[in-house]
């Protein structure tokens, strides 16, 4: 067999097989959450999240906001020594992140079953 004719059924392999791992792997929302950190913070963003009535107080004080709670569930560090605590029907996790303007925060959240409540904001 020439070498052109064994080029050509490598391309056409080559071309199916791309055709079918795309196929496969697209449209599937995979994650790679090894660590014990990453998942914590992905559990918590993936469920519906509320606010309690002390944070929605802390909220109004202008000094942090919403998206400083999303920045930190995206980035910030779960305090394991202080979480995993049962609180009522759910677990109590302690994260620790930063404002924008780069200020010390300290997140309390409650991980329900069904839900997370933001349940206290403590600046450092």
């Amino acid at each position: 067999m020439k070498f052109t004719h064994r080029f050509a059924y490598y391309l056409i392999g080559l071309i199916m097989g791309s055709f079918f791992v795309a196929a496969v792997f697209s449209g599937k929302d995979t994650r790679c959450n090894y660590f014990p950190n990453a998942r914590v913070l992905n559990d918590l963003r993936n469920k519906p999240f509320h606010y309690s009535e002390k944070a929605t107080k802390i909220l109004t004080e202008k000094w942090i906001d919403t998206a400083d709670i999303k920045n930190t569930l995206k980035l910030g560090d779960v305090d394991f020594d202080l979480s995993n605590i049962k609180f009522g029907s759910g677990k109590l996790y302690v994260i620790d992140g930063k404002t924008i303007k780069n200020q010390d925060i300290t997140l309390k959240i409650i991980n329900y079953e069904d839900k997370a409540v933001l349940n206290d904001i403590i600046k450092k």
